[in-house]
């Protein structure tokens, strides 16, 4: 699991002063990135060195409570280990003054080769080789 924290900017609420719904895509980028940085091997980057992008096919959020203008969030982002050839992450966002869930959700990336931008049916030799070392820590 990664964590990070992010400030809630004004851009980001919606004429109700609430966090627009949209924003929590880029939350969870956000907990991806700082996932990415904490596990070398998985930023998108190394992805993409290793011949691969990861596009998202699928995103899901339950939102809890509401974030505002100015408040601290903190992102949790937990990879779930699958057989699929695919990249499946959870999250809870939370709002560090109280510790209250605002938001829930998951997301799946699959593999596309970068040459020919084919979908991979089998995960990539450089993706098995991170999970064994994830999954020995």
């Amino acid at each position: 699991m990664s964590q990070t924290t992010i400030r809630i900017r004004f851009s980001e609420v919606d004429s109700m002063q609430i966090v627009w719904h949209g924003a929590y895509i880029k939350y969870f980028e956000d907990g991806r990135e700082s996932f990415g940085r904490k596990y070398p091997g998985m930023a998108y980057m190394d992805v993409y060195n290793s011949g691969y992008t990861t596009p998202l096919v699928d995103m899901q959020v339950q939102y809890k409570q509401p974030l505002r203008y100015n408040d601290t969030a903190i992102i949790e982002t937990r990879f779930i280990n699958t057989k699929a050839a695919k990249i499946c992450f959870e999250y809870v966002i939370k709002r560090e003054q109280d510790n209250v869930v605002v938001a829930i959700g998951s997301t799946t990336q699959v593999f596309l080769d970068n040459e020919k931008n084919e979908l991979q049916l089998l995960s990539p030799d450089f993706y098995l080789n991170w999970k064994k070392q994830w999954e020995a820590e």
